[in-house]
């Protein structure tokens, strides 16, 4: 009888699971998905009675897109700005991580450095194009240094504000066990700021999508950059909509990328979440 009994409240309760009510918080990738829906029907409905010299829409930026695949000039111009990209940010983020760890566990390094980091961040990088003009020409290295400062703070400052934050008595414990230095570096303070410095990268994509633009719109112009520049003079703005819309969706699938990488490096910090 008591098995019995334990038997029928196991099937009332998988009966309730069954007859849960709707709730949208089950459904975030639908939600996800409908808003980019109506947002580009919108956009589609809306634009084709707007002027095309003003604003295209969805449809005729697909066509533009084929277009310009069909006959190459993307491709060519979206694998020079990517090289220069990937050669930028990988600088950035190797430099921004070791220099913010450093900072952040050893005062002598912070006392150092911080009255120049603090500076360059706060100084506008259009600023120092001209200078590095001249240091390093109208080529690639200029635009190589434009991506690096613009991905090197996000990275650098959110990786020190994270090993600020590890808690001392995590550095206690490791050294009550006999953890040495390098191990309370490597065990602890590494994985502790980890959420911060992959943070600190999602913000350093996007600042150096917006500093390699940067660099090919005042060097030499090439890249997507000569496409925003030549497609905005020649007003048309379907054309000029495609290189904006590819580095749009670069910038999301990169941050989705290293959200997911996040999330398996450091799968604790979801657990602890106030959601």
């Amino acid at each position: 009888m008591v098995v019995n009994t334990i038997e029928q409240q196991a099937l009332a309760e998988l009966a309730l699971a069954r007859e849960r009510p709707f709730h949208v918080q089950d459904h975030l990738s639908a939600v996800r998905l409908a808003s980019v829906v109506f947002v580009v029907l919108v956009w589609e409905i809306f634009g084709r009675h707007v002027n095309p010299l003003f604003l295209s829409y969805p449809s005729a930026i697909a066509r533009a897109f084929v277009n310009l695949l069909a006959t190459g000039e993307l491709v060519h111009q979206a694998i020079g700005s990517l090289e220069v990209f990937a050669i930028g940010l990988s600088a950035a983020l190797t430099a921004g991580i070791l220099i913010g760890l450093f900072m952040g566990r050893y005062r002598l390094v912070e006392y150092l450095l911080d009255p120049y980091v603090y500076a360059l961040d706060a100084t506008p990088r259009v600023a120092l194009i001209p200078l590095l003009l001249l240091w390093f020409g109208l080529g690639m290295p200029s635009k190589i240094a434009i991506v690096f400062l613009s991905g090197l703070f996000p990275v650098l400052m959110n990786t020190f504000s994270g090993v600020r934050t590890v808690s001392a008595q995590l550095v206690e414990i490791g050294r009550a066990y006999g953890a040495g230095e390098q191990k309370i570096f490597t065990k602890i303070i590494v994985p502790a700021s980890l959420p911060f410095i992959m943070g600190g990268i999602r913000l350093a994509v996007g600042r150096a999508l917006i500093g390699i633009i940067t660099a090919e719109m005042f060097t030499a112009v090439s890249g997507m950059g000569a496409l925003l520049v030549r497609y905005s003079a020649a007003l048309a703005t379907d054309k000029f909509f495609v290189p904006v819309i590819f580095l749009a969706l670069l910038g999301v699938g990169l941050s989705s990328a290293v959200e997911i990488l996040q999330q398996r490096l450091a799968p604790w910090k979801e657990t602890e979440r106030a959601l």
